[in-house]
């Protein structure tokens, strides 16, 4: 198990050492060649313990697995976009799944939609760096001035549709939230 974690930390940092480079340079290409060349190795390392037939059950079981989910768990290295892992969106329904009991109304179905709305729209925030603070005066002024309505034009408050302007007055110089925000 020792020697599959280090193989597999292997292959992060050598994925991030490629990262680190654009696509095209000949720093990637290098770094490209030794991840592909740990993928392999992994991959023949696989090949050979599953030969065994001394190899245990539970090892069997874990690395047959890893055979049959070979091609989904390198789709990285032919894009570098996808990341190896999904531990960032993980994080990103963390405090939904953690919370989702405490929540009032939990077991109101319009409770649970309202509560899905209102985490799509903060993660949103988030990932464009927007002060959800900001964002939700700026929104709920505009309610108050259409009579305790939503605007007439609610598309004018998604971030891809905001002024680059706008954009930067809703985003925080501190980081999301700001200094003050709870």
């Amino acid at each position: 198990a020792l020697a599959w974690l280090g193989r597999i930390r292997e292959l992060y940092r050598l994925n991030r050492e490629r990262l680190r480079h654009a696509p095209g340079t000949p720093e990637f290409t290098a770094a490209d060649a030794l991840l592909r060349a740990q993928i392999d190795a992994i991959a023949a390392q696989r090949d050979a313990e599953l030969a065994d037939d001394k190899l245990r059950e539970p090892c069997r079981k874990a690395l047959e697995s890893l055979k049959e989910h070979w091609s989904g768990l390198t789709l990285f290295v032919n894009d570098p976009r996808i990341p190896m892992d999904n531990n960032y969106g993980e994080r990103l329904i963390r405090n939904p799944a953690v919370g989702r009991k405490n929540y009032y109304g939990s077991g109101a179905e319009w409770a649970g939609r309202l509560a899905m709305m209102r985490f799509t729209i903060f993660a949103t925030l988030v990932l464009w760096k927007i002060n959800p603070r900001e964002w939700l005066t700026w929104y709920f002024e505009a309610c108050a001035a259409n009579n305790g309505n939503a605007p007439d034009n609610p598309a004018e408050f998604l971030p891809w549709n905001l002024s680059a302007a706008r954009l930067k007055e809703l985003q925080s110089p501190n980081g999301v939230g700001g200094p003050n925000s709870s």
